[in-house]
């Protein structure tokens, strides 16, 4: 009886969509099973390290930083379901933003691998093979901030005096935060890393910006009328993640490699990479109106800091 009624549900689904029912089923009889291996494309997965040199512990860094960006596709695969959701709950919120605050829990802590998972010799010989390839020019990092809060709070305060008077999205790009990390703002000379970053990705951003213009989160979230204090943590929580935390151990990593013995070595893409990860200097919030003016005169303060600045 039971099969009765699944034959019949599976025949209405294939009807509904206009389709015959017994070409699937036939189908579905010459198909082979389904493999744990073949469904998460492990062997594919396991073939995309490829180092560029004979150190062992290269193959650790490309491993940690695709694990990174499969965590930040995770974050955009919640962050997409909100911004393009036709309705929006508080329970809804609160789920979504505690998913993507777990996934940067998980980049925050798995920072250890790179500070203490490699040997520190090796790393200072092959990372520069590297150049001028950087972190920098994840591309996913950037979207996350433009699903993630209006563009103008993408930019700091010098790229606010710079800004013209009624700025249209391409002038936010111009003076966008993350641009200091490649371009001489006196000279206007880009770094050969920013200039392919750019040719790239900047179009897509543009337009993502636009097409999201209004409706990110902080935008969803300001239109809740007197939201929860539960509501209120969760995002002040993610705040506090992705743009202090996270920056703050990337920062003590980057010392690590990088100036532990005062030598202060440059960033494979060359930026000065001190002052670009440091959450006081670019005072990057997702949602700025949470935070009391004392707070953001101490953005960042109060973590644990390592790098003399």
């Amino acid at each position: 009886m039971e099969q009765d009624k699944l034959l019949q549900a599976i025949e209405t689904k294939y009807k509904n969509l206009g389709e015959n029912p017994e070409t699937y089923l036939n189908g579905l009889l010459q198909a082979k099973p389904i493999t744990y291996w073949d469904y998460v494309e492990v062997d594919t997965l396991l073939s995309l390290q490829k180092p560029r040199t004979n150190f062992a512990d290269e193959e650790i860094f490309i491993l940690y930083h695709q694990v990174n960006e499969l965590l930040l596709k995770l974050m955009i695969h919640e962050i997409k379901q909100v911004v393009f959701s036709e309705k929006i709950t508080e329970s809804f919120l609160i789920e979504k933003i505690s998913r993507i605050n777990r996934y940067t829990k998980m980049l925050i802590n798995s920072f250890d691998v790179m500070r203490d998972g490699m040997d520190y010799d090796d790393y200072n010989v092959f990372r520069t093979t590297l150049a001028p390839a950087s972190g920098f020019q994840s591309a996913q990092f950037r979207l996350v901030e433009i699903y993630f809060t209006r563009i103008s709070n993408l930019i700091n305060e010098r790229g606010k005096q710079r800004l013209p008077a009624n700025p249209t999205m391409e002038d936010y790009f111009e003076h966008i935060y993350w641009k200091d990390a490649g371009q001489n703002r006196q000279t206007n000379q880009k770094t050969i890393t920013l200039r392919l970053f750019e040719e790239k990705y900047l179009e897509g951003f543009i337009s993502l910006a636009k097409k999201v213009e209004g409706r990110t989160i902080e935008d969803i979230v300001s239109k809740i009328p007197n939201p929860s204090p539960a509501l209120l943590d969760i995002l002040r929580e993610c705040d506090r993640l992705y743009n202090v935390e996270w920056p703050i151990v990337h920062l003590n990593t980057a010392k690590h490699y990088l100036d532990s013995k005062g030598e202060n070595k440059a960033a494979t893409g060359g930026s000065e990479w001190k002052k670009y990860l440091h959450p006081q200097y670019q005072q990057r919030k997702f949602f700025p109106s949470l935070w009391s003016k004392e707070e953001v005169e101490n953005w960042g303060k109060d973590e644990k800091i390592t790098a003399n600045l």
